[in-house]
């Protein structure tokens, strides 16, 4: 029986970072943002990856936009108040606790805590893949010349999220694979 890339998915996670309800004042386009990111979420819970989650001073901000924590209910929350996301304490250890040595993210600010959080995760030697339609900011040309700068860097993948989780999948007879192609379909 064909499964998922079973020596991948063991040691990746998805990583939502400060995904705020407090952002959709600021952000163009953030209800479509939350959107691709709980697809994201649901995608990454259907192949079983652990997902994490950042928050910037929620004490002040506020939490996660409450769709997000709804679709990933055993998601562990950190929160931080350094730019970088693996600053978060805790956050770095429990990665370290459960083997992950690729990272998924989606989330916000593409050139502040999204940066941040990939170049420390590349100095600690993790893979990153961003998933370009998760990615959020306020300045749209900022984001872009972050993911242009980040491509460049060894480790780092943009790349859409469907084709991240297909590619997690890795074959149609995956067990997992109707049910993601319908989640694709649920999301299109």
């Amino acid at each position: 029986m064909t499964t998922t890339n079973a020596s991948v998915t063991e040691s990746t996670a998805f990583l939502l970072v400060d995904v705020q309800t407090v952002f959709a004042r600021v952000l163009p386009g953030y209800n479509e943002l939350v959107r691709r990111c709980r697809f994201a979420i649901e995608a990454a819970s259907l192949l079983k990856l652990p997902v994490y989650i950042s928050e910037q001073v929620p004490e002040k901000l506020g939490s996660t936009q409450s769709e997000l924590l709804e679709a990933a209910p055993e998601a562990k929350v950190f929160t931080k108040s350094a730019f970088s996301a693996l600053k978060a304490e805790g956050l770095r250890l429990s990665l370290r606790e459960q083997n992950i040595q690729h990272l998924v993210m989606g989330g916000l600010e593409t050139p502040i805590c999204i940066y941040q959080t990939v170049v420390d995760a590349l100095r600690e030697g993790f893979q990153i893949t961003l998933l370009t339609d998760c990615l959020g900011c306020r300045r749209e040309e900022d984001g872009r010349a972050v993911i242009d700068f980040l491509s460049r860097e060894k480790h780092c993948y943009p790349l859409p999220s469907e084709a991240v989780f297909y590619s997690l999948l890795g074959d149609a007879k995956a067990p997992a694979f109707r049910d993601y192609t319908d989640l694709v379909k649920k999301y299109s």
